[in-house]
């Protein structure tokens, strides 16, 4: 069901990223990583009940500290931008960047509003919407490529940069 949006364009939508600065996905330029993840936890360290009971729910830091780790060879390789997306807040979002020193940005869909404009995979816990792993390559706003059923996220990122070397 997801790789139907390999070749699709992004919609119309904004998000607001850490940084508090809009970003439209529609207009996105360049080559561009969007890793998308269900949640982090907070800096207490306390996940939501069960979270490692739930297939695919584990990892997000993992995930997002691997793009970290590979930042510099994917720009190197050719990537304009990289954004991790959750449905969590901007402002919980900026406390992520700074506890982990993440190089980019992390948008936040809080309002679902890509997650209903591309039907995007996701599941419920301790009654929020969350999304699963899943990773997009965009140029020049159309979806390239993606990585689904993720289940290695640590993994994920040099996966992404195997594939922008070999693209």
């Amino acid at each position: 069901m997801t790789q139907a949006l390999v070749g699709q364009h992004l919609p119309d939508v904004t998000l607001l990223p850490s940084d508090g600065r809009d970003v439209a996905m529609s207009g996105l330029v360049g080559l561009t990583v969007i890793y998308i993840y269900p949640r982090t936890s907070p800096p207490d360290g306390n996940a939501i009940a069960g979270w490692s009971d739930i297939p695919g729910a584990k990892g997000c830091t993992p995930q997002s500290c691997g793009f970290r780790d590979h930042h510099a060879e994917l720009t190197d390789a050719g990537v304009a931008q990289v954004f991790g997306l959750s449905t969590q807040t901007s402002t919980y979002q900026a406390e992520v960047i700074e506890r982990h020193r993440l190089p980019f940005v992390l948008l936040s869909d809080a309002d679902l509003k890509l997650k209903n404009a591309l039907n995007l995979p996701f599941f419920e816990a301790a009654n929020m919407t969350l999304q699963h792993h899943l990773t997009l390559i965009v140029q020049d706003g159309k979806i390239e490529h993606l990585f689904e059923n993720i289940t290695d996220p640590a993994a994920n990122a040099a996966a992404v940069l195997d594939y922008i070397k070999g693209r």
